[in-house]
């Protein structure tokens, strides 16, 4: 997977490298007015501190705040380094740890739900980009795109709701499965996974209860709000006016890049997926343009990785765990 991932970014890279003028990249950097960066990173900031709020809802208030904070961080940081998303592992079993954790498999259901809202949200962001844009900018296909994501991302939230909500019947038929395949005949093998199945769906709980269905969807709104006022923010270092269509359809153009298989911090695919929000919005029409909004892509993922290693290493402190513990299934805290 590391070796398609290599793939994948150097082809990226050298897309790329073909279309810039490198002189004038670097003449944008240059000049750029980075002092806009500080509310930027504000902002950033304050947008994982409310996604660790959404994250507590969806545990039922399993972690104090602060460590839902710090293990999110860890989380992020993790993804950024290591291949495959592992940052989600590493949720999972260090929100396990210590007196009152939450079992893995349940940390596991919030994170499934968490993708969805995101989803949920990216379809919205593409959305907004296509009423805010300029008439006729948008290809067509972006609309249906965002169509597609949002049905699915729809379908998805409501299964998890229905599972929630028909717990009983959800682990009737979870047993019915497995009983009936050959691989899983061994009473204690299916007992394990029953158990692990209960997990699950306590961490689907929260979607039953309207009061914390709505706690998600208001602290995931703050979260997306503070991630576009980050872009808009960041857009201000190299654009005089910044472009609200851009900042939606650029924020949601890398939401999908993280899932690419990539290098370690999605390296050149991260970069590429910006440029080609951009460009659809009219900024690649000539050199100077294209050298810009290259700019302004490595100062959005430099700007995103900084954050994340900074509040990353902090967690880990806080945590009691180095990144070589982590990487190897971590140590109990004393």
């Amino acid at each position: 997977m590391l070796l398609i991932g290599t793939l994948v970014s150097g082809a990226v890279i050298a897309l790329i490298a073909g279309q810039i003028d490198f002189p004038l990249m670097l003449e944008a950097l240059r000049t750029a007015n980075y002092w806009w960066l500080i509310p930027a990173t504000i902002a950033a900031v304050l947008g994982l501190a409310t996604r660790a709020v959404r994250w507590r809802v969806l545990l039922g208030g399993g972690l104090s705040l602060r460590r839902a904070f710090d293990i999110l961080n860890i989380a992020y940081l993790a993804n950024g380094i290591l291949p495959l998303r592992a940052g989600e592992v590493a949720r999972a079993f260090l929100a396990s740890r210590g007196e009152g954790g939450v079992p893995v498999f349940k940390t596991a259901s919030t994170i499934v739900v968490e993708r969805l809202v995101d989803l949920l949200t990216v379809a919205v962001f593409i959305g907004l980009a296509l009423a805010t844009a300029r008439a006729g900018v948008l290809p067509p296909e972006l609309r249906t795109g965002g169509l597609v994501f949002g049905v699915l991302a729809l379908v998805g939230f409501a299964v998890l709701i229905v599972l929630a909500a028909r717990r009983a019947w959800a682990s009737r038929l979870f047993a019915a499965v497995i009983t009936r395949l050959p691989v899983l005949k061994r009473p204690a093998v299916q007992e394990r996974l029953s158990a692990w199945f209960e997990h699950i769906l306590d961490g689907l709980q929260p979607l039953t209860s309207p009061r914390s269905l709505w706690g998600v969807f208001v602290w995931n709104f703050w979260s997306w709000l503070a991630s576009w006022l980050t872009g808009l923010l960041i857009m201000l270092v190299f654009y005089p006016t910044p472009d609200p269509a851009a900042v939606f359809l650029f924020i949601a153009s890398a939401s999908f890049a993280v899932a690419l298989p990539a290098v370690p911090g999605n390296i050149g695919t991260y970069e590429g997926s910006i440029l080609v929000a951009l460009y659809a919005l009219g900024y690649g029409a000539t050199e100077q343009d294209r050298a810009t909004a290259f700019a302004f892509a490595l100062v959005v993922h430099f700007l995103n990785l900084a954050v994340n290693a900074v509040l990353g290493v902090i967690g880990l402190l806080a945590e009691g765990v180095s990144f070589g513990q982590l990487m190897r299934g971590g140590q109990p805290k004393p």
